[in-house]
């Protein structure tokens, strides 16, 4: 049975989806993207503050679900030009350790709002 991910701090979600979804103990996450949870503006002031920014929603979803990032086994990045993939990559890092996650990143035409990045994952419940 599926269960909405919901909690104080996540993202205002900007069309008919939740934040995540958990199945048993798996946690599937929507895409996150810049959109500060309190205020429901972007922060769009560079590559890096809107990767923290995303970096720190995709957390509040896991952490809503009883997760963190040290149970995400996937994550999958789209960007708006592959030119934002080293700083992206960059601070992305700094939120895993070995055995990282599998991955991919692609560059897309558009994201929504017009952001830069977007990323989502698949988490399992911290045992």
């Amino acid at each position: 049975m599926k269960k909405a991910i919901e909690g104080k701090g996540l993202a205002p979600a900007i069309g008919p989806y939740s934040a995540g979804v958990e199945v048993g103990n798996m946690i599937f996450t929507s895409g996150q993207i810049a959109m500060d949870p309190h205020t429901g503006e972007l922060e769009l002031d560079s590559i890096e503050v809107e990767t923290e920014r995303v970096m720190r929603n995709l957390q509040a979803v896991l952490l809503a679900a009883g997760s963190d990032f040290n149970n995400v086994v996937k994550t999958s990045i789209f960007l708006s030009s592959m030119d934002h993939f080293p700083k992206v990559n960059e601070i992305y890092a700094r939120h895993f350790s070995p055995p990282y996650p599998a991955r991919e990143t692609v560059a897309v035409k558009t994201l929504p709002k017009n952001v830069n990045v977007e990323i989502s994952c698949i988490a399992v419940r911290k045992s």
